[in-house]
């Protein structure tokens, strides 16, 4: 993790890649894909259920949100370019914070992304396998229904108090399309070479882009 120099190379005629000495194999990645799912995927979990879950309630709330503006005004549109790059430093600053440097008391977030996620998918083994696979792309369901009860909703009501109601409504529908939107080419990059969207132009280069970062 973190600025530690990352190679690709042949050895022995196995495709590996090389991070602090040690290598990752096409095996040793199907071994941890197995042992994750055995470990930290429940017994019950659908994948389609999650991806419905996040999708539909993180939707509706958006539609509610978008529902609930009145006779916006033209400087209240300024919130919606504002929270979007509020939104874009915040995952900036978690991705490159905690997600990939143990800091205290955000232990689950660094053990989630990158002892999981990132040993779950490489660079060379990208695709998932199998819906169940979304446990280790998608955020667990209780973060959606924390970010929409314990921080979109407070600062929303913090922004109306503070601004008009438009402005924070805007505030929330921005927030949450920023957060689908992220989800969405989140799985878009982990999806199989032959799937119609990971075949569109814009999906391709993104996720050539997030390959080298993994």
């Amino acid at each position: 993790p973190g600025s530690v120099p990352f190679r690709s190379c042949d050895i022995l005629g196995t495709r590996t890649s090389v991070r602090r000495g040690w290598r990752v194999t096409a095996e040793s990645t199907a071994g941890f894909r197995e042992q994750y799912r055995r470990e930290h995927i429940p017994a019950g979990y659908k994948g389609w259920l999650h991806l419905m879950f996040t999708f539909g309630i993180g939707g509706t709330a958006l539609t509610a949100a978008i529902l609930q503006l009145d006779d916006v005004r033209p400087l209240e549109w300024l919130a919606v370019p504002l929270t979007f790059l509020y939104a874009n430093f915040a995952e900036y600053w978690g991705h490159r914070g905690p997600m990939h440097h143990l800091k205290r008391g955000l232990r689950l977030i660094y053990e989630r992304h990158t002892r999981q996620h990132h040993r779950f998918f490489t660079d060379q083994s990208m695709p998932l396998d199998e819906l169940r696979d979304l446990r280790a792309v998608l955020f667990p369901p209780i973060l959606m229904t924390f970010f929409i009860t314990a921080f979109a909703v407070p600062v929303g009501l913090l922004i109306a108090w503070v601004t008009t109601a438009n402005v924070a409504w805007l505030f929330i529908a921005t927030s949450l399309a920023y957060f689908l939107n992220y989800e969405f080419l989140h799985m878009a990059y982990h999806l199989p070479q032959g799937h119609p969207v990971a075949g569109l132009p814009l999906i391709g280069r993104l996720k050539r882009l997030h390959q080298a970062h993994h």
